[in-house]
């Protein structure tokens, strides 16, 4: 068996914690190794060049990008593809809303109550401003608030509460 790498592409450090702590040991199962590259203050020809040589090694990756106020799936992944010619299609996961969703997605009940937030049943429309307004005043800080949540997470209520974090998960 070749040795095996997958690239995951993110946008930026709030979608790097949640990878790191969430989607890469899952990840590590099937891969050798696991890799992440932010992408979003990398200027479009750089962005091709890497997506470029990704092929050319014959590695796997993932682009994920928030869908923040395109009206659907389809039209962020043209406008996606407009940006990066290199990019496929079958290797775009657009989180919908945007990554704060995935986070409150993988609290229950219980866990919701942990870190003194009121559950969420589906979290598909979840923005950031929605998830900011969420932070008890006990947090110091965002980040302290999102590393909270991430020790609570279950990936299976994840995938019941949010359709592109589902979606995710079947693709990997």
């Amino acid at each position: 068996m070749s040795y095996q790498i997958v690239y995951l592409l993110i946008e930026g450090s709030d979608d790097e914690r949640f990878v790191k702590r969430i989607v890469k040991p899952l990840l590590e199962r099937k891969y050798n190794s696991v890799m992440l590259w932010k992408y979003a203050e990398e200027p479009e020809k750089r962005v091709n060049k890497f997506l470029k040589s990704i092929k050319a090694m014959n590695s796997d990756y993932f682009y994920l990008r928030d869908i923040n106020r395109d009206p659907c799936i389809t039209a962020k992944k043209e406008r996606i593809q407009n940006e990066y010619e290199q990019i496929d299609n079958n290797r775009i996961i657009i989180v919908i809303k945007e990554i704060e969703s995935w986070y409150l997605a993988g609290l229950d009940d219980e866990s919701s109550k942990k870190v003194r937030i009121s559950p969420h049943k589906i979290t598909d429309n979840i923005t950031k401003e929605q998830f900011n307004s969420l932070i008890p005043k006990k947090f110091d800080s965002r980040i302290d608030f999102m590393s909270e949540i991430l020790k609570y997470f279950s990936v299976e209520i994840a995938k019941r509460k949010n359709g592109s974090f589902r979606y995710f998960m079947e693709k990997i």
